[in-house]
């Protein structure tokens, strides 16, 4: 009963990405290619309200589920990092059409082959955790 939360959040969630095409390989497509600002209108209301829920956590000091204070650490700029990352994450992307959220949101829906799809985001995580160290930082 405790986790009733987090699953009426996971369903909302799933809702508003269905509802606004966001699990869409269509609209990712469209995007790649710029015939659409769909998309990026979707991305840009999730920065935007990014941004005003990290003031809001800071200015009024939110707890997270478990009751412990919420801290923002400062990350190190690691552009190099960043960029081989940001160019590795948008091809996974374009090849397969749905960034992370959407794919259970998709598994959800019943399309089971984008757990080939997860599970390799799985393995792929697991093996950057195994290189971490040996990656350009």
């Amino acid at each position: 009963m405790k986790l009733l939360k987090f699953l009426a959040v996971g369903i909302l969630f799933g809702i508003v990405m269905t509802k606004s095409e966001a699990i869409s390989w269509f609209r990712i497509q469209e995007m790649f290619r710029f015939q659409s600002f769909h998309m990026y209108g979707i991305i840009g209301v999730a920065v935007v309200m990014g941004l005003l829920i990290h003031f809001l956590i800071g200015k009024y000091d939110v707890k997270n589920a478990f009751g412990d204070a919420i801290k923002f650490q400062d990350k190190p700029k690691t552009y190099k990092a960043s960029i081989l990352g940001g160019i590795i994450f948008g091809l996974g992307w374009a090849m397969t059409g749905a960034c992370p959220g959407p794919l259970y949101v998709l598994a959800g829906h019943g399309y089971l082959v984008i757990l080939v799809v997860i599970l390799s985001a799985l393995f792929g995580t697991y093996v950057y955790g195994a290189l971490r160290s040996k990656l350009p930082h």
